[in-house]
């Protein structure tokens, strides 16, 4: 089976890690201790206390195996060298030529895009649209609201 490898910023790693970490060491403590309190509590078939404790564990432990998973499939970005054309993990200053609005952008990998903090995906319309071109060159991008143009100011 061919899975898809997940490009990834260093940070974007260290961030996934550390959510395996504390779901392994502390949230499956936590809710070891919610079952055994509420088996506390007498006949488990009509203990409410312990089914959510248990569904709350099955939650955990999906979303271990995910986080497992998709850690497997990723490749970390190699340190941005380039100013000159963007790449995954530049941060790229653009102006929206119609309505002059200035941005700065983080291209990231897929698994990192946060449009409330302007990180966006390589793979995304406008992040396909800027990579590899240089400062000064426009780039344009179709949205849902339409046709976008960008001219790409300063690429850090």
């Amino acid at each position: 089976m061919n899975k898809k490898v997940f490009m990834i910023t260093q940070e974007g790693l260290d961030k996934l890690v550390k959510e395996l970490d504390y779901l392994q060491n502390e949230r499956r403590k936590e809710i070891a201790q919610k079952i055994r309190e509420a088996k506390e509590f007498g006949d488990l078939s009509e203990n409410a206390e312990y089914h959510e404790a248990k569904n709350d564990q099955a939650t955990v432990e999906g979303q271990i195996a995910d986080l497992e998973a998709k850690i497997k499939n990723l490749k970390v970005i190699d340190k941005v060298t380039s100013v000159t054309h963007v790449q995954i993990g530049s941060t790229v200053e653009v102006k929206n030529l119609e309505t002059k609005e200035q941005l700065t952008l983080d291209i990231v990998g897929s698994m990192e895009a946060d449009v409330f903090n302007n990180k966006i995906s390589n793979e995304s319309p406008l992040g396909k649209a800027l990579l590899e071109k240089a400062k000064g060159e426009k780039v344009t991008y179709t949205a849902p609201k339409g046709q976008m143009k960008f001219e790409i100011l300063k690429i850090k």
